[in-house]
């Protein structure tokens, strides 16, 4: 029987590039059915709309649906995405903000402002993971929503829904490696460590030979990883491992403040300027039936967003200012549709494939509880998921990685309690809080109870 896919959150900006991925793959997924849920019904149909569009103009036969419940886009479904925001994007602007009063650099997935996000949506993702358990409980839950890690660990531990977590992070930077190396996905072998927004890259290997202290001694390779001039090659070098972008928060945070406010804004408000204009501009073509207009809006709105990613944070420069990528943003070697269309076929088909995604660590690494999930290299093939081999944590991040780890479990406990001595004991564990006394500035600022 063909599939359905649900999508929770579907009239979010970047369905239109799940959708693309989706029709691309139907035959690998033997889907023929999206159906979206989303609170604001207007908006799904006006993505359902662009989606139509994509789909004709690709050729294809997958039908978009909208569901009036999430209970529609869910009963039945062979997989569930994931993808909510609770609050919206204006939300996401007011905790980065609030998080700069505090003293602490905005960003939505770590410091205060991750904390806030984590406290609205852990209930709600709890509660949704129910709902995909007892009415498909044999979909793959498939979840974007983030913190995803936290998120991903928080539905493990209290629903029996099959989830696992995806960010697109990780693949970006094995992108941009093999870009560096001018070598393919085949040559290049990463052995990748860490949990979501934490993780490192602790080995590289091409063509069969060890080249990691070449790639780190290498200042026109590392200056070529990231999407800004993030890390001192220096420190890079001390670590004898190359972080990923989010690090950038935990290794720089003087700097990303600063940056922040010098530029007088925050990614998260940069983010809603750029989706309000999209959504004013969508608004009227797909009234007017201009659906191709509408789509090459959205592309360009799209190389607006990926190409000023972390411009803000790691040289104070507006999303705004500077050259835009012209190439073709739903044909991205990458992304967040990439990372989502190649678990869902690799859990389709019966050859394994080799994926980074966030999952319970088992055995994986010693250091950390069997039950907590870690970001990690599995293979992914005929409906199962299996974490693969790892050495043991680097001592130079082993510290972080299990303080982080510590605060998330205590920042479950603490949502799901609502308990704000809980809270508070969550950021005093988190390191980039570490302290009681801004614990409570940070409550009210956030308005966290």
């Amino acid at each position: 029987m063909p599939r359905k896919i649900g999508f929770i959150g579907g009239g979010g900006v970047r369905t239109p590039l799940v959708i693309f991925g989706i029709n691309e793959a139907a035959r690998d997924l033997d889907a023929d059915q999206l159906v979206l849920y989303d609170l604001d019904n207007e908006r799904a149909a006006r993505i359902a709309q662009l989606g139509r569009e994509i789909v004709r103009r690709e050729g294809g036969a997958l039908r978009i649906e909208i569901a009036k419940t999430p209970e529609g886009a869910v009963d039945g479904a062979s997989f569930v995405l994931n993808s909510v925001r609770i609050g919206g994007i204006a939300t996401r602007a007011s905790d980065e903000r609030g998080a700069i009063k505090c003293g602490f650099p905005g960003q939505e997935t770590t410091g205060p402002a991750g904390i806030a996000m984590g406290q609205r949506t852990i209930p709600v993702a709890i509660e949704q993971a129910k709902m995909v358990a007892k009415l498909a409980p044999e979909a793959w839950l498939i979840n974007f929503t983030n913190p995803a890690g936290l998120i991903t660990q928080a539905i493990l531990q209290h629903s029996s829904a099959k989830v696992v977590g995806i960010c697109d992070t990780p693949t970006e930077m094995l992108h941009r490696i093999r870009a560096a190396l001018n070598a393919t996905a085949f040559e290049v072998q990463c052995d990748y460590v860490g949990l979501n927004h934490l993780g490192w890259i602790r080995r590289i290997t091409l063509r069969g030979e060890d080249v990691t202290d070449a790639v780190l001694g290498d200042d026109e390779i590392l200056a070529r990883l990231y999407p800004a001039p993030l890390f001192d090659h220096e420190l890079i070098r001390a670590l004898r491992l190359l972080p990923t972008e989010y690090l950038f928060f935990y290794y720089s945070r003087t700097r990303a403040l600063e940056n922040q406010r010098k530029q007088g804004s925050t990614r998260g408000e940069q983010i809603t300027q750029m989706n309000e204009g999209l959504m004013a501009r969508l608004m009227v073509l797909l009234t007017d039936h201009q659906d191709g207009a509408a789509l090459q809006t959205y592309a360009d709105y799209l190389n607006l967003r990926s190409g000023s990613y972390m411009k803000l944070e790691g040289e104070g420069r507006s999303a705004f200012e500077g050259d835009t990528p012209k190439g073709d943003p739903f044909r991205s070697a990458t992304g967040y549709h990439r990372i989502a269309l190649d678990v869902m076929c690799a859990l389709s088909l019966a050859e394994e494939r080799r994926i980074i995604v966030n999952v319970r660590n088992g055995q994986t690494l010693a250091e950390i509880d069997p039950h907590d999930v870690i970001e990690t290299t599995c293979a992914i093939g005929s409906g199962l998921i299996r974490p693969l081999e790892a050495e043991p944590i680097p001592e130079t991040v082993r510290g972080l990685i299990l303080a982080v780890k510590a605060y998330e479990r205590a920042a479950i406990r603490a949502a799901v309690t609502g308990n704000t001595r809980d809270l508070r004991a969550a950021m005093l564990l988190y390191p980039a809080i570490g302290e009681w006394e801004p614990s409570a500035e940070i409550l009210t600022t956030l308005r966290l109870r």
